[in-house]
């Protein structure tokens, strides 16, 4: 019922700004150089650049349709919102690059330098689909993993593992499996405390996740 992090629910912008500024100060970073996503379920990622500082929060977004952000910039802190979907977090501390929810690679990055975390999202006893979604995951990996992302109920519905279909997605990609790391931590089972598209509709508020490189000195 508290700490909506999205300025589209419908929230006085002020108490949402306010929410910002508390996790500002839990994180130790900079309210006015978060930079926050607009996002349309798209795979459109942005690089984030000095100008970028502060968009979303204190300055307007110039930009739409973008669902991953990354940068290198020490002092930004990358902002992504969620309700069930899974945040994808990625830290390079070779090429010191960070990235939110998205498995591409910049700035040089060698995924098998890449530390990965899976955040809290729904999890496979939450996740019920109808047969069309299951046969998207059916094509979309390879046969040896069905048994670990979908099994069939008896009502013809199924139940799909987003987090194991990301960690398959990120192993493939080349991030060391010790380098991938995944919470246990469902939305939906803990409606009392995380946001849950599925649990409240869209009468709800927004998770977000947060993203920096700590500037150094």
């Amino acid at each position: 019922a508290s700490m909506n992090l999205s300025f589209t629910k419908g929230d006085d912008p002020e108490k949402v700004r306010e929410n910002y500024r508390r996790m500002a100060d839990m994180l130790g970073m900079d309210m006015e150089r978060m930079t926050l996503s607009f996002q349309t379920h798209t795979t459109n990622v942005r690089k984030v650049t000095e100008e970028d500082a502060g968009k979303g929060i204190v300055k307007e977004r110039d930009y739409q349709d973008v669902d991953g952000l990354i940068t290198d910039i020490p002092g930004i802190t990358l902002v992504t919102f969620y309700a069930d979907c899974v945040p994808l977090y990625f830290v390079d501390p070779v090429h010191r690059a960070v990235g939110l929810s998205h498995s591409g690679w910049e700035y040089g990055t060698e995924p098998a330098n890449v530390i990965a975390c899976i955040g809290p999202s729904i999890c496979q006893d939450c996740f019920e689909v109808g047969p069309e979604v299951a046969a998207e995951f059916a094509d979309g990996f390879a046969k040896q993993y069905h048994n670990d992302l979908f099994y069939q109920k008896s009502d013809g519905k199924y139940q799909v593992d987003l987090w194991r279909a990301n960690q398959i997605v990120l192993r493939e990609a080349g991030i060391p499996a010790d380098q991938i790391h995944t919470t246990d931590i469902c939305t939906r089972c803990n409606p009392a405390h995380l946001f849950s598209h599925r649990i409240m509709g869209t009468e709800r508020g927004n998770l977000a996740a947060f993203l920096a490189l700590r500037e150094q000195g």
